[in-house]
């Protein structure tokens, strides 16, 4: 079948053995031999172009293709768990949004073939319109997790990237669980080592598509149990996509916002694992040589920072599952109000004033937006009147303008503070709260509720889950899915989960 193939290949590009042989001995002067005739007469795991490439591509390949028979510390199993189970249930939630609801019109219309599962309806899709569908509904809001130091929200992209290619290939949940750990590994490191905040800041690109698009993409090649070579491919392809820009901040509708953070990285990053699969070949080592990855977006940057303590650090472990259903600006805000309230309570009725001071580019996120969720001084506005906050209160735009949300919110002043600036990308609130009776009360959040500083319990995680999917799913099928999920090792296939997931 091998000698079969390459002779296919050879005869396509109009080459003979002896014409190969020809050039090979010209090469020994000229090094003219084309690269594709050498792919052809080698095999996907030993190419020749592979022992030139970097030891950065070399080890991370290695690693990559390794992933899915690497059983991880027990603690990355747990996490990986609570994040799959947290981004499923920010699809289900997601469904009943504006972006979800586009996503899920998009996947009736253009659906394809019906492999892979689409959340929260009666649809089966081809695993590249799936993992669109389910990332646009993972970020249809602010519900999905997130990891500070590549400024990338992981979840949205890497687990509807490795749940599509991993029904294609009918997977186990054990590989179900190591591929999602491998995408939070491979595509956080990459906008960690181009700069994080400050290369998007510098840049314009957007480092919420960059990171999730090579996460995506290595956990669907993991669910596609590519070998070492294809995971070389796959990374070109990659890198080949990557791209999204901060104007993301100007889409008042969230969609296109859903689209760049979630729905896009896991179509291309599936859309890589498979065109690889089927046998595509490509550049043999994108970060470097000429005009490789890092020339285009940040020549100074150091790509052995791909590689940092790969095997030892676990990205899963370093991401936060958020507490509210907010924007990540706003968890350190609302956290300073619940202690505040704790130690000293009050009613909405007796506040004078609030200042919340948040750094300077995470208060220009947050500040006086049209969407509820991610509106630092609408959701603490709330949060006086109702004294806690709920998907559902954080998605009610009838509050926008009810007069008594209005009149608390007119309390609310939002200060940006550079200094805060400075500790990014630790998000930092100062709430400081006056009483009519002049009691002034001073509440400071370094680490909010769901950070890797101070996690949430399998319980926070499960109570949030089921808050999310059982309005839309039912108290039987949400019961089901969690004890699944946290299961997964006794998952024979991952199709299991489809009618956990579904309406019908």
């Amino acid at each position: 079948m091998k000698s079969d193939f390459n002779k296919q290949n050879l005869d396509l590009a109009g080459i003979t053995r002896r014409n190969l042989f020809e050039w090979a001995g010209l090469a020994l002067t000229a090094a003219t031999v084309p690269v594709s005739a050498l792919a052809a007469f080698s095999s996907p795991q030993e190419s020749p172009r592979s022992k030139s490439s970097g030891s950065v591509m070399n080890t991370l390949s290695a690693y990559m293709s390794e992933a899915a028979n690497r059983p991880p510390h027990d603690d990355v199993v747990e996490k990986t768990k609570h994040h799959i189970l947290d981004t499923l249930g920010a699809m289900v939630s997601g469904s009943k949004l504006l972006p979800g609801q586009r996503a899920l019109q998009f996947a009736q219309s253009y659906g394809g073939k019906e492999i892979s599962t689409v959340v929260a309806s009666n649809l089966a899709c081809g695993p590249i319109e799936a993992a669109l569908t389910n990332g646009m509904l993972a970020h249809a809001d602010e519900t999905d997790d997130s990891h500070s130091p590549s400024q990338s929200h992981p979840g949205c992209a890497v687990v509807p990237a490795a749940f599509a290619a991993g029904e294609q290939f009918q997977i186990s949940g054990t590989h179900f669980l190591r591929a999602v750990a491998l995408g939070y590994d491979v595509g956080t490191r990459v906008t960690m080592t181009l700069g994080g905040q400050k290369f998007e800041v510098e840049s314009h690109w957007s480092t919420h598509s960059i990171s999730p698009l090579f996460g995506a993409a290595a956990a669907a090649a993991c669910a596609s149990s590519l070998n070492a070579q294809e995971m070389r491919w796959l990374l070109g392809y990659t890198a080949q996509q990557s791209s999204g820009l901060g104007a993301w901040n100007r889409d008042p509708d969230h969609i296109q916002k859903a689209f760049l953070f979630g729905g896009m990285n896991a179509r291309s990053g599936v859309t890589s694992a498979l065109i690889v699969k089927s046998g595509w070949t490509g550049v043999d080592d994108i970060f470097s040589g000429k005009d490789n990855f890092f020339q285009a977006y940040n020549p100074k940057a150091d790509p052995s920072g791909l590689i940092e303590k790969l095997g030892e650090r676990f990205e899963v472990t370093r991401t936060n599952i958020k507490k509210w259903p907010v924007g990540s600006p706003i968890q350190a805000a609302l956290d300073a109000l619940e202690l505040i309230r704790k130690q000293n309570p009050f009613d909405a009725s007796q506040v004078q004033q609030v200042k919340i001071s948040l750094a300077t580019d995470e208060a220009a996120i947050v500040n006086n937006r049209e969407i509820p969720d991610i509106c630092v001084q609408h959701m603490l506005a709330v949060a006086l009147m109702d004294k806690t906050v709920t998907f559902a209160s954080a998605h009610d735009e009838a509050r926008l303008k009810d007069p008594a949300t209005l009149r608390e919110r007119a309390k609310i002043t939002l200060i940006p503070d550079a200094e805060l600036e400075r500790l990014m990308p630790l998000r930092v609130a100062i709430l400081e709260l006056t009483l009519k009776d002049g009691t002034q009360l001073r509440q400071r959040v370094d680490n909010v509720r769901g950070t890797p500083e101070n996690p949430m319990t399998r319980e926070e995680v499960v109570a949030k889950s089921r808050d999310l999917v059982t309005p839309v799913l039912g108290e039987r099928k949400s019961s089901e899915l969690i004890g699944k999920i946290m299961g997964l090792e006794n998952v024979r296939d991952i199709r299991e989960l489809r009618p956990l997931l579904q309406l019908k």
